[in-house]
Order: structure tokens, then C-alpha cells, then sequence
């Protein structure tokens, strides 16, 4: 699919890519890379949605695939992309959506997403999205995501050394080995030769810039999601969370991201699920792909 460039407020260049763009009235996906990774990761589970007659909108973070880098590689927030990819959805061709009692606030026409589906920042950032621009996002789907930065969860930082060590080799190559070892473990590794190639190949496109710019943000004393939690239920329809069961202890801690978004819930009946992708790694949906199709595809089609 091919891939197209946005320009955005500040000059900085968003590499990004809608399907059937001649078609707004399709109902929209939004889908959120993790860091080191750019959209093509998502090539197979875009074809399924495809099939669903949904359009799919997605786009690379900073130095990530052919998005550009901002000059100050410090200064990138979760609230700062929000606004970038804020500013992307509203100058796309999208059929407009208001949940009751909101409005995106940019008139009758604005534009809206039927979900945003991200992974790990990408999931990170769709709750910043989300309360940040309630209404524009009908459906939010969670997957394997931290909620806070090491500073603010009183944690070792394991982000800060990962770039200085990249830094000082001048490539990527060893922090994609080692990231992928976490994300998916040997023996899948070993076991699916072909999609890790394609997995691997992508993620060493990642610049050292990028690479720097996305953990200040993810190290940023400004992320911290747990004030967001009571805000998601007002601001979206419905939430899934999915995390897959190989994934640290994050099937623990998203368990408890669940229960905090539901507190924010008052509706009776309007439960939020969270899905546990057997087998499973950080990118559940490339490791666990066909058990993550059947968790998601029905809450996206309801």
C-alpha cells in the first residue's frame, strides 16, 4: 500500500497511509505503532479488516518509517504526538461521528475515527488521544501497554540506556535483536524464520533519532495515564483491552488498567473486557495473530 506524507503544523514531515481514501463513508480504524516499529507491521491484520469493508488510517511516530524527526529530540510528549496525529485525522477525508454529548469541536464536519487500535505506545498514546479529543473515537482497543514512565512508577529506567547504548554502536541492529528477544522470544524466532525476517527488517529502518525522540517520550515525567483512566469511559463508547499472556507482568498490570477505566464506567452493562492472547508476546497480534483477530474483529464489528 502505498505510502504518503503529511505535513504538519510544526513542518515536520508524518509518513502515513489510508486505504479506499475515495470512500469516506467507510467506517475508519486508527492503528498506533510501538516504538521501533513502523505501520507495515500491521499489513496482515489490515487485509482482514479490509475484508470487513472497514478503511484503515495509519502512520509512523517520529524517525520511524519515513516520518521525520523534530529538532529538539527531547521534546516529544504523548501529548505532543496527539496533537501531530490529531492534526493527520482531521485533514483526512473521514466520515463524520459524534458520541452523544460530544462534539470534536471543529464543526459538523469534523472527522472521527470508529476505533484506534494501538500496541504498547501506540496503546499508550490512543488513551492520551482519546481524553484529549473526546467524541472523535467511537471504539479504543488497549494492547499491551505500560501506563507510566519509569520516573513516575518509581522504577528503574530501561529506556535511557537502550539509546545510549545504540548511540555509542551507531545502529540499531543490536537494540532490534535484543528488543525482539523480549518482544517474542527465541523459539518463536526460530519457529516463523519468515514473518521474523519481515518483523526484523522493519523494525532496524528505525532511526537513532526516532529511536531517541519516542523514549523521551515514553521516559517524559509528563506520562502518566493513571489521571486519564476515569476520563476514557466519557470520552469513548467502549474499550477492549488485549495483552498477550507471555508479556512480563503487564497481563497483571493491564488487569488493573481495566479495573481502574471501569471505575469511570457508571453504565450498567458496560463492562470493559480484557483479552488474554494465548502464547503471546508484546506484539500480540504478529505472535498470537489469528487468537488476536477473534478478540477484536467482533468488538469492532458490534
Amino acid at each position: 500500500m502505498a505510502t504518503s506524507t503529511f505535513t504538519l503544523p510544526s513542518g515536520r514531515k508524518m509518513s502515513y497511509s489510508l486505504s479506499h481514501s475515495t470512500d469516506p463513508a467507510r467506517p475508519t480504524i486508527l492503528l498506533s505503532n510501538s516504538l521501533c516499529s513502523q505501520f507495515s507491521f500491521w499489513d496482515p491484520i489490515v487485509t482482514r479488516l479490509h475484508d470487513l469493508n472497514f478503511r484503515v488510517l495509519r502512520y509512523d511516530h517520529p524517525g520511524h518509517g519515513y516520518s521525520g524527526v523534530p529538532s529538539d529530540l527531547s521534546c516529544t510528549t504523548f501529548d505532543s504526538l496527539a496533537e501531530d496525529v490529531h492534526a493527520l485525522v482531521t485533514s483526512s477525508n473521514l466520515a463524520p461521528y459524534f458520541m452523544g454529548g460530544h462534539s470534536p469541536g471543529i464543526g459538523s464536519s469534523a472527522p472521527s475515527l470508529h476505533a484506534w487500535m494501538g500496541v504498547s505506545m501506540g496503546a499508550a498514546l490512543g488513551i492520551v488521544f482519546a481524553t484529549k479529543y473526546p467524541g472523535m473515537t467511537k471504539k479504543l482497543v488497549i494492547c499491551d501497554t505500560i501506563t507510566s514512565s519509569p520516573v513516575n512508577a518509581g522504577a528503574p529506567d530501561a529506556f535511557g540506556p537502550r539509546v545510549k547504548a545504540a548511540r555509542e554502536s551507531g545502529s540499531m541492529e543490536k537494540a532490534v535483536g535484543e528488543t525482539m528477544e523480549r518482544w517474542f522470544g527465541k523459539e518463536w524466532i526460530e519457529q516463523n524464520p519468515e514473518e521474523a525476517s519481515r518483523v526484523k527488517g522493519l523494525m532496524e529502518r528505525t532511526s537513532l533519532d526516532g529511536f531517541e525522540t519516542c523514549v523521551a517520550a515514553l521516559r517524559s515525567s509528563t506520562f502518566d495515564l493513571g489521571p486519564l483512566f476515569s476520563k476514557v469511559g466519557s470520552s469513548v463508547e467502549s474499550v477492549l483491552l488485549v495483552v498477550g499472556e507471555k508479556d512480563a507482568d503487564l497481563p497483571t498490570q493491564m488487569a488493573k488498567t481495566r479495573d481502574e477505566i471501569q471505575k469511570g464506567i457508571p453504565e450498567a452493562g458496560k463492562e470493559v473486557e480484557l483479552k488474554v492472547i494465548k502464547d503471546a508476546g508484546h506484539v500480540c497480534f504478529i505472535d498470537g495473530q489469528e487468537d488476536f483477530l477473534k478478540a477484536v474483529l467482533p468488538f469492532l464489528q458490534e
